[in-house]
Formats: C-alpha cells, structure tokens, sequence
C-alpha cells in the first residue's frame, strides 16, 4: 500500500498538483487544485493508487462499487477491479444523479462509493442518497485525496422495524489536506484579478 507522500509524489511527479486561482466543481474557489486525472491517463499510476485504496475496504465484503461520472469512474473501475466486484456509476440528469444504461443496486448489496478528489462531499452525497433508495447498503465511502483534511463526514438515516437509525460514515482516503477554498463573493484571488482555471470534470447546473 502507498503512503501519503508516495501518492502525493506521484501527484506532482504528474504535474497534477496546481497552484494558481481554481473553480472547483463545488463551485468554491481555491489557490490550489489536484486534477487527479492528470495521474489516472498512466493505467500503471492509477493501478497502483486504487489498489491502495482498495485496500482500505478488503475486509468489508464489498460487491459493488460506485462513483460518479465522470472524474469518478477510472477509480471506480480499478476499485471494483481489486475488490473483484462490480464498477457501476452515476450521472447527473436533469441535476440530479441517477443510474443508467442499465445499472442497477440489487436490495441488500453492499456497495461502497468512490470519489477522485472530495472537497465538499457534495457528490458523494447525492450518491449515498441514491445507493439507499435503491436498497442498497453502504459498506463505505473512500478518495484518493480528502481536500477537507478530515472533517466531511456523512449521516445516513433509515427507518427499520425499532424505528429510525441513524449511522455517520468518515471517509478514508490515501491524502488528507486542508486546502483552503472560498466563496467566489469571499475569494483573495477574484480581488486580485488573478485567472481564473476551472478544471473540474463537470459543469455546474443552476
């Protein structure tokens, strides 16, 4: 498995870690930005990163493994590739996400939902909302790199025979950074006029 500062080494030896005045695709602006795409396009790199996340979820009997279009599929594949259960992913339609061309969450499956690069945890979210409609169980959430530092977290709720539970899941990830982002009425960069690069791998609707 791959340390911290081996990943993070693999990030700039790809030029993938940026500085410069970034929108990200939470929309919050921030100085520095790892286009986690930039490591993926090399199948040797992207193998060796998914591999070691992976092996933070090989003892949780994972059978289907889900992530959202498009920066989270390449780690879904590889994922679900070492775990040897499925790569299944999610896409926005009408600005919400939703399964396609036929994928679909059997009752019961254990499915675990993999991110690229999290910031807000927004995505993954929606996509945690999703596997539960489906009847789903979540067995976990992971990312290559926590942009948060450690402090998203996500509570789930379901409703049972005793009435209603509630579970919180913390993501693991093989990075945890604290990187500073801002609204774009509160970004130091937007009142210095610096350009402004927006790399994410999806446009923001509404």
């Amino acid at each position: 498995m791959l340390t911290s500062k081996e990943v993070l080494a693999i990030f700039r030896e790809r030029e993938a870690y940026l500085e410069g005045h970034f929108e990200l695709s939470s929309g919050l602006h921030s100085g520095r930005y790892l286009q986690a795409a930039l490591v993926l396009q090399y199948p040797s790199d992207a193998t060796k990163v998914c591999r070691s996340l992976a092996y933070l979820f090989k003892s949780l009997g994972v059978e289907v493994v889900i992530s959202p279009a498009i920066g989270g599929i390449v780690v879904g594949q590889k994922v679900a590739e070492a775990l040897e259960a499925r790569a299944i992913f999610a896409e926005r339609e009408k600005g919400y996400f939703t399964l396609r061309r036929g994928f679909t969450i059997h009752p019961g499956e254990r499915v675990l939902v993999v991110e690229d690069v999290m910031t807000t945890g927004g995505s993954v979210e929606e996509i945690l909302k999703l596997v539960e409609l489906s009847g789903g169980k979540v067995a976990g959430v992971g990312c290559l790199v926590d942009r948060s530092g450690g402090k998203i977290f996500f509570d789930l709720k379901r409703k049972n025979k005793e009435g209603l539970v509630q579970r919180r899941i913390y993501p693991k990830s093989l990075v945890s950074l604290e990187i500073q982002a801002y609204p774009k009425t509160k970004c130091p960069f937007c009142k210095e006029a610096v350009p402004l690069v927006k790399p994410g791998s999806r446009v923001r609707e509404g």
